[in-house]
């Protein structure tokens, strides 16, 4: 009997070593308290990193000797530029050389210049899916054919493609965890499409007509449908379509029309934008499950996707994030910041984080915050940079004041501390924050993470919630514009004088577990009665409700019609806080500043100079975190002597 058990788990090990790799590192998010949180061998950590396209020794040893631990490194299986649009060039070299055949030696060169300089990094690898030319030309039925015949990368429904990036980036892991940098891995982030992000990639009336996309279309329909003809001819209100002979609609662009498609007259169009994004959805899982198999569940997996706030082309691929939040082999998601980005404004995650949250998975934003180092990529690489001045100014250029850069970046941080998600310093050309008062802020925001994580939190959280439906881009007859109207009230959402909480609209069973003051529905569209239905009772436990879509507004109080705003789509931020005050949310400024309140922080950010009151909560003890910050507190007040674009942050004991 005994030598049974030593046999049997003698299997057990050689079964689990051939299943996936021994990696060293354990890393997985938690949801610690309320809050998904990093852990990295049992221990959690700030959820902080560093990257840079173009890394360089001395930018990884400047942030790491600022206390910088985590950093992402980039990794390419193709050898095209990641942004079809600017034309830019690659940032490194393919490891993907040919069919079965790789040279790792530019992984190896990426974490030398880390390691040499800090030898304890922890990292995240980026690895870019796209595949290299040579893989297109061999296999032309895989890539994206426009109207006119011609080849454009490859088609994102392609199984082809997916299975031999999916064997490629096993070769990568193989190699990992063989290498000494086995040590330092400790996740995963699959990428893919235009910039990294599962876009399609961009171009004017993109529309695949290849061999794939059809193969995958009916495949999709199929299972939509249940491989009943029957329902799928009602659905369309045809009675020629079959499963064989299922055509996508024409979602080129080239008809535009004025108005919101319905979910009983419209179904071709919307099943075409549900299986646009199911496409990308269904990679992400892909190779996310991937990583988690071959690492025994060791690394970490994460994905940008769900720009649904600010990406409101339906075209590009995002719409279906609520499935995502379901999936339980990806930890977390990312987004850079809104890209509105002067002083003043509240640069928002481009998804519903609260959602992101809810389900358990970390929300990590991309800091990419230009700074007056901030210098041109025709400057710093003139090989990648494209023909033309894609790249030669507006966002690309950081503000020359530093005194606005250190607002900004103090803003970020707040945001990051107040909502309880984590994120990484994007230098994208090297050298943004190499500046001794930029870096001491890089290094504050762990210890601050650290020392919170200890406290009580504040009772206080924020009280406005607001739903949104990320698939309103697709009723959407424009390709966005009246979605991007309805959803511009961000911004006025960002200098209201409050906190609040984005939801998707999937979830709005969860907000009857919530006592918000104020729900705004913003953007729903053809609701169910099921959806009917848990509105209904929110409005009768929410003090005000605010409903708004493409034919304006109505506000209710108690489940009762209190006004009726016909045509009001957008709402000026003062408009707002008299919403908000007739809900009794506590204002923390009867300005237009940006407030982040939460997690015991408690973050403003000036639009103006001049004295700011804020009114705090009875029993708040703010602590001023930002060394110059120039203020006085009185009774349930501070007072700011501000400048504009300035932040001040306050941990409240």
């Amino acid at each position: 009997m005994k030598y049974l058990l030593v046999i049997f788990l003698l299997n057990c090990f050689l079964f689990n070593r051939a299943a996936g790799q021994d990696f060293i590192n354990k890393s997985e998010v938690r949801v610690t308290g309320n809050e998904p949180a990093l852990w990295v061998n049992g221990k959690r950590v700030p959820p902080f990193a560093y990257m840079s396209y173009l890394g360089e020794s001395r930018y990884y040893k400047e942030v790491g000797d600022h206390g910088m631990k985590i950093y992402c490194l980039p990794a390419y299986l193709g050898d095209q530029g990641i942004n079809s649009a600017s034309g830019i060039k690659p940032f490194r070299r393919s490891f993907w050389i040919g069919e079965n055949k790789y040279d790792f030696s530019i992984i190896e060169e990426e974490f030398r210049k880390l390691t040499d300089v800090q030898p304890d990094a922890d990292v995240i690898i980026r690895v870019h899916l796209d595949p290299p030319v040579w893989w297109e030309k061999a296999n032309p039925d895989e890539v994206c054919r426009l109207p006119d015949g011609s080849a454009f990368r490859v088609s994102f429904s392609s199984e082809q493609w997916r299975k031999d990036a999916g064997n490629t980036l096993s070769e990568l892991l193989k190699w990992l965890a063989e290498s000494e940098f086995n040590r330092n891995l400790i996740g995963i982030h699959v990428a893919g499409g235009g910039t990294e992000e599962w876009f399609y990639h961009y171009i004017n009336e993109f529309h695949d007509k290849s061999k794939s996309r059809q193969r995958g279309f009916r495949t999709w329909l199929s299972n939509r449908y249940q491989n009943n003809v029957s329902a799928l001819r009602s659905s369309w209100k045809t009675d020629t379509v079959t499963f064989a002979n299922a055509r996508e609609a024409d979602i080129s662009g080239k008809t535009v029309v004025r108005k919101i498609y319905n979910r009983m007259e419209d179904t071709h169009f919307l099943d075409t934008y549900d299986y646009q994004s199911q496409v990308m959805v269904d990679n992400i899982k892909y190779f996310s499950e991937l990583v988690k198999k071959q690492s025994n569940g060791r690394l970490l997996t994460g994905a940008f996707y769900g720009y649904h706030l600010f990406v409101t082309d339906p075209r590009r691929g995002h719409g279906a994030l609520h499935q995502i939040l379901e999936f339980p082999h990806l930890d977390y998601l990312s987004s850079p910041n809104d890209y509105r980005r002067e002083p003043g404004i509240d640069w928002l995650p481009m998804a519903a984080v609260q959602s992101v949250q809810l389900h358990g998975k970390l929300w990590l934003a991309e800091n990419d915050t230009r700074t007056h180092l901030t210098r041109l990529l025709k400057d710093v690489a003139p090989d990648i940079n494209p023909e033309g001045d894609w790249y030669g100014g507006g966002v690309w250029k950081g503000p020359e004041n530093k005194e606005t850069v250190k607002g900004l970046l103090w803003k970020n941080a707040g945001r990051m501390l107040a909502y309880g998600y984590g994120g990484w310093w994007f230098d994208m050309w090297g050298g943004w924050f190499s500046d001794p008062e930029y870096l001491s802020i890089l290094k504050k925001l762990p210890e601050l993470y650290r020392d919170n994580i200890q406290g009580t939190p504040a009772g206080y959280q924020p009280e406005v919630a607001v739903v949104v439906d990320e698939k309103l881009q697709f009723y959407d007859g424009t390709m966005g514009q009246i979605t991007n109207t309805v959803l511009s009230n961000r911004y006025s959402l960002g200098n209201s004088g409050t906190g609040f909480d984005i939801f998707l609209r999937s979830d709005l069973s969860h907000l009857e577990t919530k006592n918000y003051k104020v729900v705004w529905y913003l953007g729903l569209e053809s609701l169910s009665d099921q959806e009917r239905s848990v509105m209904a009772r929110l409005q009768g436990q929410t003090p005000v409700s605010l409903t708004t879509d493409h034919t304006g507004s109505f506000l209710f109080k108690k489940n009762r019609l209190s006004d009726e705003y016909p045509g009001k789509i957008r709402w000026e931020h003062d408009e707002l806080r008299k919403v908000f005050s007739s809900g009794n949310v506590h204002l923390f400024t009867s300005g237009n500043e940006v407030v982040y309140a939460g997690n015991n922080w408690l973050m403003i950010h000036t639009t103006e100079a001049g004295e700011k009151i804020i009114d705090l909560p009875e029993q708040w003890k703010p602590e001023s975190i930002i060394a110059d910050s120039k203020f006085r507190i009185g009774q349930n007040k501070l007072f700011l002597n501000a400048k504009a674009g300035e932040t001040f942050l306050f941990r409240i004991r």
